[in-house]
């Protein structure tokens, strides 16, 4: 082979990796300063790139249809335990009072989107059906989480952890099992709409349960009185966005819009919304990411209809107008959807942003020394088996279909279960040891469920 000919083929091969060589090589100079001598800032500033772009590699794993959470856990599982080989250099992260900012904003932001994702219609649609297998899936993994899983397999444990262990165990993951639905079979199908709608409800009365447990760990107290209060303190606050979203919502959107139709205006009107929600419920003594769930909830696309489209459906509606009647009417049914779902497409790009760095520096947490001892392993197992069988048996109420299916739908905790460990841990409630096993139950339930479901689908 000619020698110029071999040594162009290897510069092609090399040269796309040729831009990972900076990000291997500067977080050793970044805090040692013998390369360089940035300002603290600057230095925040470089270990967000290094936390955004690390989050990115960690695609990979969608080439193995899994989910991209996974993916950016497992590189924070990775970056979080490199002290092991002696390099402390990223030890700073865990310090990095920005860092940790970004990230519960991004928990704040990505409660924000499901709230926007959530339909109250399809929830009426799917009726009875997928009310039963959500309250199931919430109330039979909470009890054996908190009163027989937890005290049996971690005994001596403050009944507070037990009541986190238990409320992670109700999460489930709408986005992993939408993905594997996707993949599968359409969405259109009577087991793919039950456990949507089930596991939006889901959603709901899981974040009901950690406002309950967050407030009752706060307090230090088990008094129902006091339970009580929180409970309706929750319900009443998720009535009262629902009661907005019907009678002010859209007098609110109107007059934002006759400030300024534009985009900005529309982006604020939207973010602040979810920011100022997530104010309200912490001010009254409920978790934050609740009342960004229920702004997301508030803001219906029919509130911004009184905003300018995006530029694209505008000049693609001028374009049509030369069109056959067909293309016209086809054309419209996607530019009236994009339309539509514009708010979450601007809000979309800020989650792209913040959330990746939440999951790494959750996955950062997590400390791998603890699970070479065999007896966290095999308490980990133990409680991925529970948290398994507690879902699946909500499959029982769905009725008429296959029960497994929906039951193996409702498994997955991802992201949702990620954000009731990280509470626990902000809430001193869950140690070092307790957030290495939650997030290794999280991690093996998401990983467990996209194959056997879908082969489940196959039959």
């Amino acid at each position: 082979m000619n020698p110029t000919f071999r040594s162009a083929m290897y510069k092609s091969k090399t040269r796309r990796w040729n831009w990972l060589l900076p990000l291997l090589v500067l977080p050793f100079y970044s805090c040692t300063g013998s390369f360089f001598a940035p300002s603290n800032l600057a230095v925040t500033f470089f270990w967000i790139v290094f936390l955004l772009v690390a989050a990115r590699l960690s695609g990979i794993v969608e080439r193995w249809k899994q989910p991209a959470v996974l993916g950016e856990l497992l590189v924070g599982v990775l970056l979080g335990n490199i002290f092991l080989t002696g390099y402390t250099g990223l030890e700073v992260l865990r310090s990095n009072e920005i860092i940790h900012f970004l990230a519960e904003l991004g928990v704040v932001i990505l409660l924000f989107q499901v709230g926007l994702e959530s339909d109250i219609q399809a929830m009426r649609r799917v009726g009875i059906r997928a009310f039963f297998v959500a309250t199931i899936g919430v109330i039979v993994p909470f009890v054996l989480g908190t009163w027989v899983a937890g005290p049996l397999l971690l005994p001596g444990l403050p009944f507070n952890t037990y009541l986190f262990i238990g409320a992670i165990f109700t999460a489930t993951s709408v986005g992993i099992t939408a993905r594997v639905f996707k993949d599968a079979k359409p969405l259109q199908t009577i087991e793919a709409q039950i456990v949507l709608g089930a596991a939006v409800i889901d959603d709901i009365m899981g974040l009901i349960i950690l406002a309950v447990v967050s407030a009752m760990v706060t307090t230090n107290s088990v008094d129902f009185t006091v339970m009580g209060i929180i409970m309706l303190k929750a319900f009443g606050f998720l009535a009262v966005g629902i009661l907005i979203r019907q009678f002010a919502a859209e007098r609110i959107s109107k007059f934002m819009s006759n400030l300024s139709g534009g985009i900005a205006m529309k982006f604020t009107f939207a973010i602040a919304t979810g920011l100022f929600f997530a104010f309200l419920a912490d001010s009254i003594g409920l978790a934050a990411i609740v009342g960004a769930f229920t702004a997301g909830i508030i803001l219906d696309p029919v509130h911004f209809r009184h905003f300018d489209n995006p530029a694209i459906v505008t000049e693609m509606q001028t374009v049509l107008k030369t069109a056959p009647i067909q293309a016209q009417q086809e054309a419209e049914l996607v530019l009236e959807r994009y339309a539509d779902h514009h708010v979450d497409s601007i809000i979309a790009p800020i989650g792209y942003f913040l959330s990746p760095i939440f999951f790494v520096m959750t996955g950062f947490a997590v400390n791998l020394q603890l699970l070479g001892n065999i007896h966290v392993v095999l308490v980990a197992l133990g409680l991925t088996a529970v948290a398994v069988g507690g879902k699946v048996v909500a499959g029982l109420a769905a009725g008429k279909v296959r029960k497994i299916v929906v039951g193996f739908g409702m498994v997955p905790r991802g992201e949702v279960g990620l954000i009731f460990a990280a509470m626990g841990r902000q809430l001193n409630v869950i140690n070092a040891e307790e957030f290495s096993i939650i997030v290794l139950i999280v991690i093996l339930t998401t990983l467990i469920t996209p194959p056997i479901l879908s082969k489940l689908l196959r039959k």
